[in-house]
């Protein structure tokens, strides 16, 4: 009877959504994914345990935590790009110990799974068709919780409707492990897919602005999974419904608060932000040059000098030859090229006399000609009488980025010493003494440039919050898991070298560096670059020849460690401006003596840089199990400070996570390597960059 009532219902959810089919919204009322892109339990966009259609909309992430007893979720999700969505999370199981009984194991806590997902959105919803979407739940490693599914959502303001189909975790049998493998029994056994999927589904109402309800089937058998750490404790029967029931409430445009009633035993509470990637916490405001009246009467070469180094421009000079001006300058402060060619612009369009027409500029970086920009007086003025749009203004411009030499004029405020401070998170995880290990303080980065390309940097951090620590023992020939050494301590020196960077007129790269290069390495680096395609493309070859530091000593070498560690790579890069996408591969040796392959994906969000790498190497050299087999993957994070401080700024922080520290796949952490060196220098970025003009 209890499978009969269960069946009828889900029946009545599925005529709900052929009833929305068959009753499209008018033109005025329909939309498309808002504003039913609400969190899910695990942070997916969904209702509670189930996906929905629905995706966040593009660049937007959103963070969280919730707790449905015995499960506890912290998450993060976010969408790089128009219906594609990215989830990612850790679910701690209450109550239940990480291999309890086991001394080594007994500061970890609560049993933890890592995750991640993600949804395509290759349907959109339309007057008649429902959005139609692909999620792909936990493809990889354990796969505690995996699924795949294909779920349809209706929208019928102010209700909307889904209906799913899926295995795994919603399906009739739990999918096994994975190891370092990918599975998507979707696409590699349909046949096993399709007999073992379920339906799932729900209905969500969007009663207010800020207040939702949501009800939803879920076909979950928790006294089937076996391999879920929580069914042997929590769930030795079948749970008493299923069927969920919440209310959501934003009671901020950024904030949500989530109550529901699951499983018919269990309330559950889920915390969640969301913003827009990129969007800067405190408005960028930094106020035009105002020329003091006394300064008018100086000569049109001294005021550009001061008018320049007072914007944010240091290493000056400038050539006035006829009607010829040159300016060259080195950006100190805006994060776009671009913005920095709209600050010096406005400055000539000011200052500049008319009977001077033709304007060179050329940007450097520590003495290197990054790239040159010609233009006309007249272009410039009209660009600021609002007469050309800033692309009209690009297209009568004219870009040279292979230019080896900056123009041969005096040289007005050098700047040969240069220093960053900024805040520094490392992160340690999954040790057996604790899931969460971290360090958390300052790190400076102090430069004396004595010649063009030329830099002496010393680097230190101190960390005051620091409680990384190990029970494991990393092996003789550890490359990278012994990095925990050098980490512990609440001082570090991790760069004490010379650096020289070159380019030649043909737009060649050449990078040296020698001295402790970072924090566990110390030796010499080098490598060549060369954009192809108007930056279309980045290739490159690099090595590095490098001992080991003593983790015990500041400026000494391991005496117990005589190995000298190579690599030598291959490096590509292919930039995709149309979507701000870069794809890299490093092919070669790396530290450990194993050959292969790093790949990664970027995506660019108004400055923010999302990363994600996955490395295949012949790690048959390794003499251990806890190497051989893997796969080096994990994520990487820049922000910018403009977007926290009001005011631009070149500065950016860096943050990079891996589910495990091992020693397949590793490199040396490269100071100021020249695929970012070069970074949106290109031609094919300044096009795309070229409306930051304005901003």
């Amino acid at each position: 009877m209890q499978n009969v009532l269960h069946k009828s219902r889900l029946i009545f959810l599925f005529l709900l959504l052929l009833s929305a089919l068959r009753s499209p919204l008018p033109a005025d009322l329909y939309a498309d994914n808002e504003p039913f892109t609400y969190p899910s339990n695990q942070g997916f966009t969904g209702i509670m345990e189930v996906p929905t259609a629905r995706v966040m909309r593009e660049n937007h992430y959103r963070m969280g935590a919730s707790q449905i007893h015995p499960y506890r979720y912290y998450y993060v999700a976010f969408s790089p790009l128009k219906g594609i969505e990215i989830d990612g999370r850790v679910t701690e199981i209450i109550g239940v110990k990480a291999s309890p009984g086991n001394p080594y194991w007994s500061g970890y806590g609560n049993q933890k799974d890592k995750y991640f997902g993600f949804k395509y959105q290759f349907v959109k919803e339309d007057k008649v068709a429902p959005a139609i979407a692909l999620s792909i739940m936990d493809p990889h490693g354990t796969r505690v919780y995996p699924s795949q599914s294909i779920i349809a959502s209706k929208q019928l303001y102010p209700f909307d409707f889904t209906l799913g189909f899926g295995n795994g975790r919603f399906g009739k049998t739990q999918l096994p492990s994975q190891g370092e493998g990918f599975q998507i029994e979707l696409f590699s056994n349909p046949r096993s897919w399709l007999k073992d999927s379920q339906f799932f589904g729900g209905i969500q109402w969007a009663i207010s602005d800020h207040y939702a309800l949501m009800v939803e089937y879920s076909p979950i058998k928790y006294h089937e999974q076996t391999r879920d750490p929580a069914q042997a404790k929590y769930f030795q029967d079948p749970v008493p419904s299923q069927y969920n029931y919440g209310l959501r409430w934003k009671p901020f445009r950024f904030a949500e608060v989530d109550v529901s009633y699951q499983r018919g035993e269990e309330f559950g509470i889920n915390l969640s932000m969301d913003f827009d990637i990129g969007q800067p916490i405190i408005p960028i405001y930094d106020p035009a040059y105002r020329e003091r009246q006394e300064d008018k009467s100086a000569p049109v070469n001294k005021r550009l000098t001061m008018a320049l180094n007072r914007s944010g421009f240091s290493s000056i000079g400038i050539l006035i030859d006829r009607n010829d001006l040159w300016i060259r300058a080195q950006n100190d402060k805006y994060y776009y090229s671009t913005r920095a060619i709209g600050a010096i612009t406005k400055i000539v369009n000011e200052i500049v006399p008319n009977q001077i027409q033709n304007i060179h500029i050329t940007l450097t970086d520590n003495g290197i000609p990054i790239f040159e920009l010609d233009t006309t007086k007249s272009d410039i003025a009209e660009f600021y009488r609002d007469k050309l749009t800033a692309n009209q203004f690009f297209y009568l411009s004219k870009i040279d980025t292979a230019i080896g030499r900056a123009p041969d004029v005096p040289i007005e405020h050098k700047k040969p010493f240069d220093y960053t401070i900024k805040p520094s998170l490392q992160t340690f995880l999954n040790d057996p003494s604790g899931f969460f290990k971290y360090r958390f303080g300052a790190e400076a980065l102090v430069s004396y440039r004595p010649w063009g390309g030329g830099s002496f940097v010393v680097g230190p951090g101190v960390y005051l919050l620091n409680n990384i620590s190990t029970v494991n023992e990393p092996s003789p020939d550890a490359v990278r898991s012994d990095i925990i050494d050098y980490q512990r301590k609440r001082f570090a020196l991790p760069r004490l070298l010379f650096n020289q960077v070159y380019k030649t007129n043909n737009e060649v790269y050449g990078r040296f560096s020698a001295g402790f290069l970072e924090i566990e390495y110390g030796g010499f680096d080098g490598e060549i670059a060369k954009p192809l395609k108007n930056g279309r493309f980045i290739v490159g070859l690099g090595g590095t020849l490098a001992k080991k530091r003593d983790p015990d000593s500041v400026f000494a070498f391991k005496d117990d460690d005589r190995r000298t560690y190579y690599t030598s790579f291959a490096n590509v890069r292919l930039n995709v401006p149309e979507y701000d996408l870069a794809f890299d591969a490093k092919t070669g040796r790396f530290l450990g003596g194993d050959f292969g392959s790093r790949f990664s994906v970027s995506k660019f969000i108004n400055g923010v840089i999302l990363t994600a790498w996955y490395s295949v190497t012949d790690t048959s050299g390794f003499r251990d199990s806890y190497n051989r087999g893997y796969h080096d993957k994990g994520i990487a994070l820049v922000i910018p400070f403009r977007l926290l401080s009001g005011r631009d700024s070149k500065t950016n922080f860096n943050y990079a996570v891996s589910p495990w520290t091992r020693d397949a796949a590793q490199d040396i952490n490269h100071y100021n390597p020249l695929f970012d060196f070069i970074g949106r220098n290109l031609k094919i970025f300044l096009d795309r960059d070229r409306d930051m003009i304005y901003k």
